[in-house]
């Protein structure tokens, strides 16, 4: 009876031992399985950003860019409220604007619809528009299948009107690409430097130069993509909203009368980071 209460005993520890070395070996295969995956999802990442690189510096090589000074086609907005002397507003109107020729960068992508440029920061870039806001989502400048996606119009906007709130869209890459490096946008070396307060852009229609007002990051949410609004109180709602957001207090007002941009991208998986500005100079072309 002893005798097989020791045999019974031996047979139980070397079933243990081929379950422990079963699971052993189930865990090395799944944390290898898993590495593989790492490593691809790695690679991939760093493959698309490199076309993502070598793409933007071909389409600064193909356009053409220069800054112009104001012309009769030129008109400062008006403000509703009087301006301080000091405020930098009045050196931000004199600024050159932004003028890009299109021709070269349509003969690649015929999306394109314009130019923006953030100062301080990376984004200098042709944006593109098309019939939805999902696929420059998931795919580069030339077309090609890529995460990084690019720089895009959402298609609601019509900038030869130029609707109340014009919403330009991007990922926050980790390199700093597309609109990774709207971050720098919450840094108070960035917002001290009154300098960086404006974006500039260019497009088939007009030369327009913007104020920022309002930067944040936020759960992500669709509350300040809204294009158009059906009046100027629920308009002002907004813009009183967003403003209340900002992470800094740009020395500027906005009110019903202005026409903003939006640029919107990814702060991290939860959040969005946000940038607003109003229009304050245009030349029609």
């Amino acid at each position: 009876m002893e005798y097989n209460n020791v045999g019974d005993y031996m047979k139980k520890r070397r079933l243990k031992k081929r379950i422990f070395r079963f699971l052993l070996l189930v865990i090395i295969v799944l944390s290898f399985a898993l590495l593989i995956v790492s490593l691809s999802h790695i690679i991939k990442w760093a493959i698309e950003s490199k076309e993502i690189q070598d793409i933007s510096s071909n389409a600064q090589k193909e356009v053409v860019i220069k800054e112009v000074e104001d012309d009769e086609q030129t008109e400062i907005i008006e403000q509703p409220k009087e301006v301080e002397k000091f405020n930098p507003y009045w050196d931000y109107i004199k600024m050159n604007l932004l003028e890009v020729d299109f021709s070269n960068l349509k003969k690649t992508n015929s999306d394109v619809i314009g130019w923006i440029q953030v100062p301080n920061t990376n984004v200098n870039y042709p944006f593109v528009q098309t019939t939805d806001n999902d696929y420059y989502l998931h795919h580069a400048f030339n077309k090609s299948r890529n995460s990084a996606g690019w720089i895009f119009l959402d298609y609601r906007n019509d900038l030869e009107i130029l609707n109340q709130n014009t919403i330009i869209y991007g990922h926050g890459r980790y390199d700093r690409t597309m609109f990774g490096s709207l971050k720098n946008l919450l840094k108070s070396s960035w917002q001290k430097n009154t300098n960086n307060h404006i974006i500039k852009l260019s497009t088939e229609y007009q030369n327009t130069l913007w104020q920022i007002f309002s930067v944040y990051h936020i759960p992500t949410t669709g509350d300040y993509l809204t294009t158009y609004f059906p009046s100027e109180e629920e308009y002002q709602a907004f813009l009183d909203k967003i403003l209340k957001r900002s992470a800094y207090q740009f020395p500027t007002t906005v009110s019903s009368t202005d026409k903003i941009l939006t640029l919107s991208t990814c702060y991290n998986d939860e959040e969005k980071l946000v940038v607003h500005a109003k229009l304050i100079k245009i030349q029609n072309k």
